[in-house]
């Protein structure tokens, strides 16, 4: 195929690389640069974030994606505890940390650990709970004669400490309030 492959590269194998074909009718030329990059692990373009908030029995990913080459080893601790892979914790290959059923034990201070050949980083967030959203009163089925007037109820309850968007949408589709306002209206009680 006109393949090049080169294994456990160097920092000698960095340059410009040409490739030719030829055949009867001509020859051409294609260029191509290979750079090695080679760094320890950094958190400088992409901290954790300070601040993660999970709700009350679901799920949380907190990433951890600093920028290193090769690819970095990840650990996880929270407070002084280090983290393993257990029924609810789960830590990715890409770096990101995953807890189920969360609850206000998971609360606290975590901090991703990466380590390649070139050194280590860390960066740290803390992980807040929320009550979970729950949907309290959820929309019924209606039968409505065409040319009148149906309207739909949603109530649902959630964390006080955090804002509430209702979206509706139709058949999978999101409704846009503002475009299609002389056929649905949205009338919000507080």
């Amino acid at each position: 195929k006109g393949e090049l492959r080169i294994q456990s590269l160097t920092f000698d194998d960095a340059g410009m690389y040409q490739c030719i074909a030829e055949n009867t009718h001509g020859i051409i030329y294609a260029n191509a640069e290979l750079k090695i990059v080679a760094s320890p692990p950094t958190f400088e373009l992409n901290p954790m974030k300070k601040k993660i908030l999970a709700a009350k029995g679901g799920r949380v990913i907190i990433e951890c994606k600093p920028k290193a080459a090769p690819k970095p080893k990840f650990s996880w601790s929270k407070g002084t505890e280090l983290l393993v892979n257990g029924s609810r914790i789960h830590i990715w290959d890409d770096g990101s940390l995953e807890i189920i059923n969360v609850t206000k034990l998971d609360e606290g201070r975590y901090t991703c650990f990466a380590e390649n050949n070139r050194g280590k980083a860390n960066s740290t967030g803390v992980l807040e709970m929320t009550e979970a959203t729950r949907i309290t009163l959820a929309p019924l089925n209606v039968d409505v004669t065409v040319g009148e007037n149906a309207t739909m109820q949603c109530i649902a309850s959630h964390d006080p400490t955090l804002d509430l968007t209702f979206i509706w949408s139709l058949n999978g589709f999101v409704i846009d309030f503002e475009k299609e306002h002389e056929h649905y209206e949205r009338n919000v009680m507080v």
